[in-house]
């Protein structure tokens, strides 16, 4: 079974305004209520390509229940933990330009946590766990790490999508995929990576530190793959972006 993770989730209020003024009323020209976060869109994709998968992480309140809701409405199986606060609300506003305004989310406890670590305690090495997004300010900041510390001895197969230290601290677990954009590469390594080759160099650089595989995300210029079998680039089919 492949298990995602989603530490913050999120109500996303997608709306649109026909040429937003600022300080002015604005009227809505359409808007859309999806559940957000990183770990629940990798669940909705791969529910979508017909691969089943499970939602963890914390939910609370009205905002909780409709994502919990919303995921269960299509056919994806969810194992929320669920805590005293409300979950939060990212607007994202589309006009003549995007604008988003992300919520801060629901205090994490201790408690909360351990039932987390119950969770993943029983897992096997049959089984996949997705690490993706950021997480509250009120949990360790390398929470990735140690959940990678409790899966290890158990073969547990991991995928890491964050940035930053909290991705860094994960290496030594030897991951079986990770995926920084070029942006995040090149702050991991202090650096301005300026060309493909050096997206593959410093790519290298983390699968010297630990990780099988290296998905680089390219915005426009899609992805590269960097593994033992070799660099392999993704394309993707060319239109009109709707929402980045």
């Amino acid at each position: 079974m492949i298990y995602t993770i989603t530490f913050n989730p999120s109500i996303d209020y997608v709306i649109k305004v026909d040429n937003f003024q600022s300080g002015a009323v604005n009227r809505v020209a359409s808007e859309n209520k999806y559940p957000g976060g990183k770990g629940i869109n990798v669940s909705r994709v791969l529910n979508n390509l017909g691969v089943k998968s499970k939602a963890l992480g914390f939910i609370g309140g009205f905002t909780g229940q409709f994502i919990k809701d919303s995921l269960q409405s299509e056919g994806i199986q969810t194992d929320f933990i669920e805590v005293s606060g409300d979950t939060r609300i990212n607007v994202k506003l589309n006009s003549n330009e995007e604008t988003e305004i992300n919520g801060a989310g629901p205090t994490i406890g201790e408690k909360d946590l351990n039932k987390l670590f119950e969770q993943i305690e029983a897992l096997s090495s049959e089984d996949y766990l997705v690490l993706a997004g950021n997480v509250q300010k009120s949990l360790p900041r390398n929470i990735y790490s140690l959940i990678q510390e409790k899966c290890s001895n158990k073969k547990v197969k991991i995928v890491v999508d964050t940035t930053g230290e909290a991705l860094t601290s994960t290496l030594k677990y030897n991951p079986l995929l990770i995926k920084p954009n070029n942006h995040e590469l090149g702050e991991i390594f202090n650096v301005e990576i300026k060309n493909r080759e050096e997206i593959i160099h410093y790519a290298q650089k983390l699968r010297e530190m630990g990780a099988e595989n290296v998905v680089i995300s390219m915005a426009g210029e899609v992805a590269l793959l960097i593994c033992s079998e070799g660099v392999y680039h993704a394309s993707a089919p060319k239109g009109i972006v709707k929402n980045s």
